[in-house]
Formats: C-alpha cells, structure tokens, sequence
C-alpha cells in the first residue's frame, strides 16, 4: 500500500467507488456532483475546482447533492461547515468521508460530544471495512463514514 501517498497531499482527486455511490443514489436520487472533475463525476451536473464549491451557493443549484470531498487537513473540514450551513438553507447533502472521529470538525458539526448523538439533521453511517477508491488497487489506510445532512 503507497502509504505515502495515501497520507500527502499530493492529490485529493479519490474517485468514488461505484457500488457506493450507486447504493446512496437509489436512495437519495442526487441532483449535482459538489466536488469533481469531468474524470470523476457521478451526476451530470457538477461542481469542479475551477468554480470553487465552496463559493457556491449549492441551495440555488439543487436540492439534493453528493460530496466525496477533498481529504486534505483543512480542506475537508471547510467542505463539512458548508454542508452544515446548506443544511439549514433546505439542500441536502451526503457527503463520503474519512470516519475521523477525532478533528474539530467531526466535533463541530456532525456530533455532539455531550450529548452523545449526531447533531440536528446529521445522520452518520460507519461503512464496514475499508473502501478501495476509484482507480486504487489497495483500500484507503482509513475506515469510511457517509454523512447526510438532511434540511
């Protein structure tokens, strides 16, 4: 496993894997892909790098939206505060994430640590495993979680 490369920042393009992907969209029917390339979309609408998610305004776009984010330290954490305050305009996001139960931001926005539950409208699914990534012959050196964040 290229543990190095796994843990840089070298990319944060980790296409999602299909049969995940396919699983949460049968259930939730996602309208935009809110973090992608035109290598690795799963809708066909989307977001890329070059219109910047995070300056977008995901509530006037859609309804209901996918995000396997950018894992980079920082960067992923930006991308769940969106999520939490699109939340609240009525836009539903489900997001793929590393289940890293320790960060401010898993704190922060998707559990409350006092009350020993997910916080208002956050439901969080701990996946079995660990996922193999688009084009990845190794699974990821970290267990996965899927977030909803439901209006």
């Amino acid at each position: 496993m290229n543990h190095a490369l796994m843990f840089s920042s070298k990319s944060d393009e980790w296409a999602t894997p299909q049969d995940v992907f396919d699983q949460l969209h049968a259930e939730f029917d996602f309208q935009i892909d809110l973090a992608a390339t035109s290598e690795n979309t799963k809708c066909m609408s989307w977001i890329g790098k070059e219109e910047n998610s995070l300056e977008q305004d995901w509530a006037g776009l859609a309804t209901r939206g996918w995000l396997n984010p950018p894992y980079s330290r920082g960067l992923c954490g930006q991308f769940i505060e969106k999520a939490a305050r699109q939340r609240r305009r009525g836009f539903l996001t489900v997001m793929l994430l590393a289940a890293r139960t320790d960060t401010k931001a898993f704190h922060t926005h998707l559990y409350n640590a006092e009350t020993w539950h997910p916080r208002p409208g956050v439901e969080i699914r701990l996946l079995p495993g660990r996922l193999k990534f688009g084009g990845s012959t190794n699974a990821a050196p970290f267990p996965s979680m899927i977030v909803v964040f439901r209006p």
